[in-house]
């Protein structure tokens, strides 16, 4: 197709490594399952849900926040509940222990007072987390 020797040499073809892909492939897969297992401890227990029904009694030191939790049978969950102000900073942040009380793993309804450092906006119950 070309005349020999008019566009210089042409190069060889690199020799290809495919031990090189194969190591990076690996790195990835611990990286991302290390990740992943971090993950799910720290977030990923659905047995351990909760929902926030209302706030109310909102004052300048705090309001009432009533919330559900879904508890495994004679289990206990750690929730750790925040306030927040109208621009959207944390004003209140407090952990509260929750105890399954029908003890068959139901719903558990909890109404705690949060003490806050300004007038809150809004309540919310961040996560709850079985107790070690």
């Amino acid at each position: 197709m070309f005349p020999p020797g008019r566009y210089g040499r042409r190069r060889e073809p690199q020799r290809r490594r495919p031990w090189v892909v194969a190591g990076l492939a690996l790195v990835v897969l611990v990286i991302g399952g290390l990740v992943s297992v971090r993950l799910y401890k720290n977030y990923g227990d659905p047995a351990y849900d909760a929902q926030v029904v209302t706030y109310t009694d909102i004052s300048d030191a705090g309001l009432t926040l009533t919330f559900r939790v879904t508890i495994p049978e004679g289990g206990q969950a750690s929730c750790v509940m925040r306030a927040r102000s109208k621009d959207g900073a944390e004003v209140g942040r407090q952990s509260v222990v929750v105890q399954d009380q029908s003890g068959d793993g139901a719903t558990t309804t909890v109404t705690q007072r949060l003490v806050t450092t300004a007038e809150p906006f809004i309540g919310e119950v961040l996560r709850c987390v079985p107790v070690q």
